[in-house]
């Protein structure tokens, strides 16, 4: 099918077409290498030391855009990535897997307090260009996946370097697998638990449940149903002790774009969107970037069957919308275009090829609910979904496009827990804020200059451009956020939506950190704060090291070191041990980002 752009500049399409060429060329590492057979397969230290060099030379071209990371000045040689899964299957088929589960049964069985009956699954391996290596994996203990079990091994020419785990599963205690109460218990007991109409629950089966307790045997209830007072989806698993009934944990499934609502194109200008040339027409259509398309909700609220009446924008002459709301296609092309920029940012900053790094885009649906003012990523279905606002202005606006896909590279990598899991809650919408953030400087778009405010453009009335949903480098502006980690950190049973640490309340401590590593102690124009209202201690000198250094450390952590249950804690010696991945432990950068966790209380 022939490619059409509209508005698209000659220089923007050459420079598609070259970073097309560029991505098809080459070989592709990690296929070759979980095509090998693992009986056959290296292991050891022979193995990664043949590898390391082919590896390198392989993916040279490929990951050629890594460059402006893995070359930024003071940047240790060897640090970027060569070669990383495109899914858990090749992932768990690799012979750095393999490697892996050696180590597991041997210098790394006391650190995960293994016992004989646990087994390992890879989902996720990334390999720098010195050959060390990054197994995310999951724990399943008598054939029942063990929540809050995973962790990542690193290693290099063999040798274990170190395990990021959080605090669950330091013991070697398991529970016995016969349940104590029925199903059908169970799911009395998820449909009691939820504040609104229950439509179904389904028993996803049994687990063992080990995030915040002893591990206990579970049952996973995936409830769907109608919030009461509350247009976002209802999604929920809930995990019931297979003991006594008692509720252990609520998973919100939907992660949206702010816990109090979130606000040619309606908010950026006239932009260029690629789209898909058919007979007759065009389709909001993105091939070269995975085929990502954007749909009309028509109101529908259908997402936990993707939508199903939802229709595809089609256009007869490849100009989307008419810069107002009154043309269904206007915020069509700002959710299109803002996917398009977050894809570019990942693929070409941290060579990250869509969500899953399986080169494959996802789909976009705008005009959700009725009034609905928020937006949301929900991923069992792949999809991002954007209310038209009430309160806000439709919630299509750039930095909103890129929170919430951030939203699933999160669940593709470290699958941060969200609500009911003490600090994860915030670190996970944090993240989604740092990268959205990032995301709006990297699309360096006049109508929406990049800056530390998130959801700006959807405030109505913001003659000042000062007013946001949330203002990250001052969060508890808001009356309810928090910038200052309290001692002990933030209690689970207060972390519920809507709860006094609601993640995004508690992502202001995230939030400041990034701001001061990246900017330094700086009152940013059109504010009057004073730099001591910037910091939790006195330390009002920071000069940042640059938002690039900091996303590239972020990433960095979130990709190889972060698990499902980080805490604030662990988040500072992670995002440090990236920092002295990259630059150094006694780089500037290493030194900067702590004194910038110190500044938010976190040491």
């Amino acid at each position: 099918m022939q490619l059409k752009t509209a508005l698209l500049s000659t220089a923007v399409v050459a420079a598609l077409v070259a970073v097309s060429a560029q991505v098809g060329s080459g070989s592709d590492p990690m296929q070759s290498l979980s095509r090998q057979n693992p009986a056959t397969a290296p292991s050891g230290a022979a193995a990664t030391d043949a590898a390391a060099p082919a590896i390198a030379a392989a993916v040279a071209p490929r990951h050629s855009a890594l460059g402006a990371v893995a070359n930024a000045p003071g940047a240790r040689p060897g640090s970027d990535l060569a070669a990383s899964s495109e899914s858990p299957a090749q992932a768990d088929a690799s012979p750095a897997a393999n490697r892996a589960r050696g180590l597991l049964s041997g210098a790394a069985a006391q650190e995960v307090h293994r016992v004989q009956a646990d087994a390992f699954v890879a989902r996720d391996v990334m390999i720098d260009r010195d050959g060390t290596e990054h197994v995310r994996m999951e724990r399943s203990y008598q054939g029942l996946p063990v929540v809050g079990g995973d962790f990542v091994v690193h290693s290099q020419n063999g040798e274990l370097k170190s395990i990021s785990q959080g605090d669950n599963m330091r013991t070697f205690g398991r529970p016995d697998i016969a349940p104590k109460i029925s199903a059908a218990q169970a799911k009395i007991e998820a449909g009691a638990a939820f504040d609104g109409t229950v439509n179904s629950i389904d028993n996803a089966g049994l687990v063992v449940f080990a995030q915040g307790t002893q591990p206990t045997l579970a049952y996973q209830m995936e409830l769907m149903g109608d919030r009461r007072n509350d247009q976002t989806p209802g999604h929920i698993a809930y995990f019931i002790d297979a003991n006594n009934g008692k509720l252990l944990h609520a998973e919100d499934r939907i992660q949206t774009a702010a816990a109090n609502g979130t606000g040619k194109t309606l908010l950026v200008g006239n932009v260029g969107i690629v789209a898909n040339s058919v007979s007759g027409g065009f389709q909001l259509v993105d091939p070269n970037r995975g085929s990502g398309s954007t749909y009309d909700a028509k109101g529908s609220m259908s997402y936990s069957t993707g939508f199903p009446t939802a229709t595809l924008f089609t256009d007869a002459d490849n100009t989307w919308g008419s810069n107002t709301t009154s043309d269904r296609a206007t915020v069509a092309a700002d959710a299109h275009y803002g996917v398009a920029v977050t894809w570019d940012y990942f693929k070409n900053v941290h060579g990250r090829s869509g969500i899953f790094n399986d080169g494959k885009g996802v789909r976009s649906f705008v005009h959700v609910g009725n009034a609905y003012d928020n937006a949301f990523w929900y991923g069992s279905q792949k999809l991002m979904a954007y209310g038209d606002g009430s309160s806000f202005l439709p919630l299509v606006a750039l930095d909103v496009a890129g929170h919430e896909m951030t939203h699933g590279v999160t669940e593709a990598t470290a699958k941060l827990g969200y609500y009911n899991i003490k600090d994860t809650g915030g670190l996970n919408e944090g993240i989604s804020d740092i990268f959205g953030t990032l995301v709006e400087f990297y699309a360096n778009n006049a109508n929406d200059a990049g800056d530390y405010l998130m959801g700006e453009k959807l405030v109505k009335n913001n003659t000042t451009g000062t007013k946001a949903l949330r203002v990250l480098f001052k969060q508890d502006a808001d009356g309810r956020s928090k910038v200052c980690y309290p001692s002990g950190g933030f209690t689970a049973s207060q972390t519920g939506q809507g709860g006094t640490y609601d993640p995004h309340y508690t992502s202001g401590v995230l939030n400041r950190v990034n701001y001061l590593a990246s900017e330094g102690v700086v009152v940013p124009s059109g504010f009057s704060y004073t730099k001591a209202q910037l910091v939790c201690n006195t330390d009002t000198t920071i000069v940042g090291i640059g938002r690039d250094k900091v996303g590239a450390i972020f990433y960095r952590a979130l990709t190889r070191y972060f698990v499902s249950s980080t805490t604030y804690p662990q988040a500072r010696t992670w995002t440090l041990q990236a920092a002295s991945d990259l630059y150094g432990s006694t780089s500037n950068e290493y030194k900067i980002l702590a004194r910038a966790w110190s500044a938010a209380s976190v040491n």
